[in-house]
């Protein structure tokens, strides 16, 4: 513990000739959100949503609810000081199964200290994540457990509205490039159901670390690479990467790998199988001049099931298929070995101010697909949007199991 503190340390004192002058580290994107927080603190914006969902098995339709309050503070206090809360408390009529009705989660809660322009500090809950990828992260190390309340399947709302890990991190910039090490300790055994909880059990069950290294090798070539490693854990390998191939079209690959044991054996406690494992997320993003942008993901994970042992698991003992599902989804893997993803965000849709999302992952194991839309309009000071999801495919796949079908809300957002 102890030796990653000095490490941490180590990457603030970085030596002066990676040192960037004043108008670099402006530009960098870690420094755009401060600037653009200065002008106002607090922001927050309460949601009311209603609903309906359909159920298999001949379960019927519910009427659902929800009001959301979703706080964020950026604060200045002295010079180089400044505090960051982010902060979102779901209210849920009726509650989701096995959830209470009011789920708090407390996304970010740290101190940050600035030193200089290129160095910093931060200690506290801190929602770092990684990864380029749309719909599956595998260099995102720390995203199991996050996921306290689940309002949208969209991968950008599960990226910003989860749990940020307590961590110690350290970022040093210079020209082309940064290094950021954090350590984050074990502060509890498990994960709390309690509704205002912190759920320190969730993200910090383990002590873990990670060091991460981006280096711009040209104009439109700036990979990075990661280390992530912890207590009972071999240490695995990351790397982020996109480039532009032409004006519209942007090619991403996002991979980790190491050794580590299965899903499987992890889930369900079984015999040590530790083995070098693969996972991978790539694609292509093209975006037209009318601001439509489409991307399509190829996800990989050598660690999951392949199709035959997926098959057999669907039609064996079904503790033992429903304990693998509440792993992978906890952990927020794949299933699955291989998947498919269709994005697609259209801004300014036929008329200004009008945003269309939608979404399509496809199990290439089990052919089984979930599907998403959203229509958002953005006014003045709100958000209108409506959204609809439907989960289909044979008994026992990925998306044939969930006992939610199909099921639509409309939101109001009012921001304040």
């Amino acid at each position: 513990m102890h030796r990653w503190l000095v490490c941490v340390m180590a990457v603030a004192l970085w030596p002066q000739w990676a040192h960037c002058d004043d108008s670099d580290a402006l530009l960098l994107a870690d420094a755009a959100p401060r600037q653009v927080a200065a002008a106002k603190d607090w922001q927050w914006y309460a949601e009311g949503a209603f609903g309906q969902a359909a159920w298999r098995h001949g379960l019927g339709r519910d009427a659902n609810q929800r009001l959301s309050l979703d706080v964020q503070l950026d604060k200045s206090l002295t010079t180089g000081w400044r505090a960051v809360l982010a902060n979102r408390l779901d209210l849920n009529w009726p509650a989701p199964s096995g959830q209470q009705h009011s789920i708090n989660t407390l996304k970010e809660a740290y101190l940050s200290w600035q030193p200089q322009d290129e160095r910093s500090f931060d200690i506290g809950r801190v929602n770092a994540r990684y990864g380029v990828a749309t719909g599956y992260n595998p260099s995102d190390f720390l995203r199991a457990g996050a996921i306290r309340s689940l309002v949208s399947v969209d991968p950008a709302s599960l990226k910003k509205n989860r749990l940020g890990s307590v961590m110690l991190r350290a970022q040093t910039l210079w020209r082309g490039g940064a290094l950021t090490a954090l350590v984050s300790p074990k502060l509890a055994q498990q994960a709390s159901t309690e509704a205002f909880s912190a759920d320190f059990g969730a993200t910090n069950n383990q002590q873990r670390w990670l060091l991460a290294l981006s280096q711009q090798v040209s104009e439109d070539l700036n990979p990075q690479w990661l280390l992530h490693g912890g207590q009972g854990q071999a240490t695995q390998l990351g790397f982020n990467l996109t480039t532009l191939l032409g004006d519209a079209c942007v090619a991403f690959i996002e991979w980790s790998g190491g050794r580590d044991r299965s899903q499987w054996a992890q889930a369900l406690q079984r015999a040590d199988d530790t083995a070098w494992r693969n996972r991978l997320a790539s694609g292509l993003s093209y975006t037209t001049a009318s601001k439509l942008t489409l991307t399509l993901e190829y996800d990989h994970n050598s660690a999951a099931l392949d199709r035959a042992s997926w098959a057999a698991l669907r039609h064996g003992p079904s503790a033992a298929y429903l304990q693998y599902r509440q792993w992978t989804q906890r952990a927020q893997e794949l299933p699955t070995r291989q998947a498919l993803g269709v994005y697609a965000l259209w801004q300014d849709a036929l008329v200004q101010r009008l945003e269309l999302n939608a979404m399509l992952r496809h199990n290439l194991a089990d052919h089984s697909r979930l599907a998403w839309l959203e229509a958002r309009y953005h006014l003045e000071r709100a958000d209108l949007a409506l959204q609809w999801q439907v989960q289909s495919g044979k008994a026992g796949s990925e998306y044939g199991t969930a006992p939610q079908h199909r099921a639509w809300q409309a939101l109001v957002r009012r921001y304040f």
